[in-house]
């Protein structure tokens, strides 16, 4: 084999790789005992640099091992310091759960990103989006493999959730405000179709919040800031499940 036909012929395994299924976020919700999505959050455009040495190398696989059901990472770099290769960082140290890219997505190019980094999921955002614009988009996510979280704060948002997303996410934080109250999710759980798999966004800091919010009826909860001001963001994760 000459050096073409080599580059080739390893080209066609990296696309092999990169087409191959992803893990289920939804599956990994439904079948889990706590529903922890783990969140690696270097920055809050509210509170500044949480962990600004956080490693993409080595938080979120402490969460793999420390019993996440799946992981969340943010990308957006110039608000949260994030970046995309974090999600590649974290598959490539040794992370199989599903992760969910996070970030603010506007348009079909960052399903791209999304999909080539390695991510199972995107979230998508009800007050970004119009309900068309959200529709093009979780359709054009589903035709990549990838799932939608699709995120929504109050009321007349919940409308959006006839789009069908794979997960309907409640965010407890006011992104206008960066208000925070998880009575949003107990005030809205209700409203949401029977049959969605919930997700409770943010501001989650107690267990006993998270043994109330299941049963309300929610099988995710989205935790990043709890864990990751902490020095060992993996233990927290452990000893936080310990008490659920």
């Amino acid at each position: 084999m000459d050096i073409l036909q080599e580059i080739i012929a390893h080209k066609e395994m990296e696309l092999e790789q990169l087409c191959a299924p992803k893990p289920s976020l939804r599956q990994a919700l439904l079948q889990s005992d706590t529903g922890i999505i783990a969140e690696f959050k270097r920055r809050s455009p509210s509170k500044g640099w949480i962990k600004e040495e956080g490693r993409a190398d080595l938080i979120p696989l402490s969460y793999q091992q420390n019993g996440a059901a799946a992981l969340s990472i943010l990308t957006d770099e110039h608000y949260f310091g994030g970046h995309d290769s974090f999600i590649r960082t974290a598959r490539q140290s040794g992370v199989t759960l599903p992760i969910l890219y996070k970030n603010f997505i506007v348009d079909e190019a960052q399903l791209y990103a999304a999909l080539f980094c390695g991510a199972s999921a995107v979230l998508l955002i009800a007050a970004c989006l119009t309900k068309q614009r959200c529709k093009t988009l979780l359709q054009r996510a589903h035709s990549l493999g990838l799932e939608v979280l699709l995120e929504m704060h109050a009321e007349h948002e919940l409308e959006y959730a006839e789009l069908e997303p794979d997960l309907c996410g409640i965010n407890n934080r006011n992104l206008g405000s960066f208000h925070t109250d998880v009575e949003n999710s107990f005030r809205l759980a209700s409203l949401l179709p029977q049959n969605a798999v919930k997700v409770s966004e943010s501001g989650i800091s107690n267990p006993d919040t998270v043994r109330q919010l299941r049963q309300a009826g929610f099988r995710g909860f989205l935790i990043g800031e709890t864990f990751m001001k902490t020095s060992n963001p993996g233990i927290a994760l452990h000893e936080f499940i310990s008490k659920i």
